[in-house]
């Protein structure tokens, strides 16, 4: 072929793989990431993708009495940018108490604070004043903005100190807080460096309560001070409990640790006999965890204690030890550790079925339900369904987003939806009577198509309310499943995988999800992406038929929009009843209604119902034909 044809037919089949994919239109800062090399149109991270990264290094002290925290870290980050950093952002998010700060809900006057609390932060041994006297730090909402003397050169490093305290709030409490007067849940508890990526720079949006977090993979060493007789549970791993724990709740814990059964490491008798910890005024527990987003800790001196070891990965033999902590009233918690155990097997080897890929899982007795790197903040809950579902939903955060580095800020349908639909086959088999896929169709079919009804990708922070949780949680966690029902369990797995293997320990973005799909699947699903995604479109299949005597001619239309699974049922006059049609999403991908001829040796239909209660519908007065 001569070579400038050969290049026209290169440029050609670029030019249509661009023009199919970019059917869904990619604004322009991740256009010019796709440009620049880091992410592509097939959906795998670019030549030049890269991202930056921290070495954390803490050391902490909690007071109960006064619940002030109090503490001094060392961070090495590392920027494998190739852009020299001018100023760095440090996230404090405790600010968010802070007198003055924006926040979504409204809270008791008596949680706001003056903030954390610092002497000055040091960047490569300069110091910049927290005190407003520095004219090159800015404290912005839960963000500082320190302009550099020394800029950080790409491929270089850079050294931060600092000290800080600030008051954990005991009323009010925003996924974290005092309980009780000695039970603590400890989160955004750091002043920790704000993601730089290469679609926007600097991550600078302020945390105001609803949407969440986005952080970096680090590293961490941390070291946790507590009065005696207070356990703690933290994300990492404990590396000194025969240290900080009696000899009798030490040699529990390590039977724990190697046991397939749960094993009740603390129970109310152990602090009636005592101690529970080494007899020491204050207990230093110190932990390490690597390659993850966050870190959070909780702390108690009454708090019963359960775990064991489940088997996550039985090719290569890996264990993950699972834990519950909580109040002896909590009656739900004394069956959390095994719920834990049986979730964390089930999304290991089932759906998404990739082994759980952390060493520990804590759920802890809070309030809410909130998730963390290998920590869970739950409340109790009355019956076994809430129980199930609670804590399977926050422990399949696990993969999303911490496996896979979700800007949660942005795009909470790209973590809560999945966590939302991934539980479905746990949550139906371990809770009787529980159907959450119904669950999650009502409820968005009691939201779904008025105005306030936003399309996923619009920017997660810039919703509010209703609107947050039908595009977070109802609508995403409905389009997997409905996705998953359309490619079948084993393309949708293959697909999921491929997604998962190219981005984990990354920072995908929606389009890099849609296109690994595209190229994993080996279809062009954007006919599906577009109306569940982008578009303004609802649940609405409407019905009408006419008896014939050879038959039944039947009649679909799709009002709303939304590709959703066809299925018709027959009921009979002599009581009997049959599902005769059942098709899946793709019925609608090229986007015209439907009209169908039944053929039944059965004539004498009674009623024919179209869909059912986990297929979301706004209109049901118009899916039902009744002959007479």
């Amino acid at each position: 072929m001569n070579r400038k044809i050969f290049t026209s037919a290169i440029f050609l089949l670029a030019t249509l793989s661009f023009a199919q994919k970019s059917s869904l239109t990619i604004p322009l800062n991740i256009q010019k990431a796709i440009d620049k090399g880091t992410r592509t149109l097939e959906g795998k991270p670019g030549p030049n993708y890269w991202q930056n990264s921290a070495d954390y290094k803490i050391k902490a002290e909690l007071v109960p009495q006064t619940r002030i925290l109090t503490g001094t870290e060392e961070i090495t980050y590392y920027n494998n940018s190739p852009d020299t950093l001018k100023q760095i952002v440090i996230k404090i998010l405790m600010d968010i108490y802070r007198r003055g700060n924006t926040i979504d809900f409204e809270i008791d006057t008596k949680a706001l604070t003056d903030g954390m609390k610092s002497s000055g932060m040091f960047v490569d041994g300069k110091e910049y004043k927290t005190d407003g006297t520095s004219s090159r730090l800015r404290r912005d909402g839960t963000n500082l903005f320190l302009t550099l003397d020394k800029p950080i050169v790409p491929k270089s490093k850079a050294q931060i100190k600092c000290d800080w305290n600030f008051i954990i709030p005991n009323t009010s409490q925003i996924r974290m807080g005092a309980y009780d007067s000695t039970t603590f849940f400890v989160a955004y508890w750091f002043p920790q460096v704000a993601v730089y990526d290469d679609i926007d720079g600097w991550d600078v949006v302020n945390y105001t309560g609803q949407v969440e977090t986005y952080n970096d993979f680090s590293n961490y060493d941390v070291e946790l001070t507590v009065p005696k007789n207070f356990l703690v549970w933290s994300t990492g791993v404990l590396l000194n409990p025969e240290e900080v724990l009696s000899s009798e709740v030490y040699e529990k814990f390590k039977k724990a640790y190697n046991s397939q059964e749960v094993i009740r490491i603390v129970e109310e008798k152990d602090y009636q006999k005592g101690l529970v910890t080494a007899d020491e005024e204050k207990l230093a527990y110190k932990f390490k965890a690597e390659n993850v987003m966050d870190f959070a800790f909780a702390t108690s001196d009454h708090y019963l204690w359960d775990g064991s070891s489940v088997i996550v990965d039985k090719k290569e033999g890996r264990a993950s030890f699972v834990d519950a902590a909580y109040n002896k009233a909590s009656k739900d918690f004394y069956n959390v550790a095994e719920i834990t155990r049986k979730s964390i097997e089930s999304f290991s080897t089932q759906i998404p079925g990739r082994p759980y890929p952390y060493p520990e899982m804590t759920v802890f007795n809070g309030e809410g339900g909130m998730e963390f790197p290998m920590m869970v903040n739950d409340s109790s809950v009355p019956e076994l369904q809430g129980t199930v579902h609670l804590t399977s939903h926050e422990i399949s955060h696990t993969y999303f987003p911490f496996y896979m580095g979700i800007n949660e800020r942005k795009y909470a349908w790209m973590d809560e939806g999945w966590a939302t639909m991934l539980p479905f086959d746990f949550q139906t088999a371990n809770a009787p009577g529980y159907d959450p896929r119904t669950r999650n169709a009502q409820g968005y079919s009691g939201f779904a198509g008025n105005e306030q009804d936003i399309p996923p990708i619009v920017l997660s922070y810039e919703l509010r309310g209703a609107s947050y949780r039908t595009a977070s949680y109802r609508r995403p966690g409905a389009a997997y499943e409905f996705l998953r029902q359309t490619l079948g369990d084993d393309l949708f797995k293959k697909s999921l995988h491929e997604y998962m293997d190219l981005w984990n320990s990354k920072h995908p973005v929606p389009y890099d999800f849609f296109f690994t799909f595209n190229e994993a699947a080996g279809q062009n699903l954007n006919w599906f992406f577009k109306p569940w995604f982008f578009e303004t479109k609802y649940p609405d299949l409407s019905l009408a038929a006419v008896k014939l005597n050879d038959g039944v001619s039947i009649s679909i239309t799709n009002k709303g929009g939304l590709p959703l699974p066809v299925k018709i049922k027959f009921y009979y006059e002599d009581g009997t009843s049959e599902l005769v049609y059942d098709k899946n999403a793709d019925e609608w991908k090229d986007g015209k209604d439907r009209t169908l001829t039944i053929i039944k040796p059965k004539t004498n239909v009674k009623k024919i119902e179209l869909g059912n209660t986990q297929i979301p519908d706004v209109n049901l007065k118009d899916n039902t034909v009744e002959f007479k």
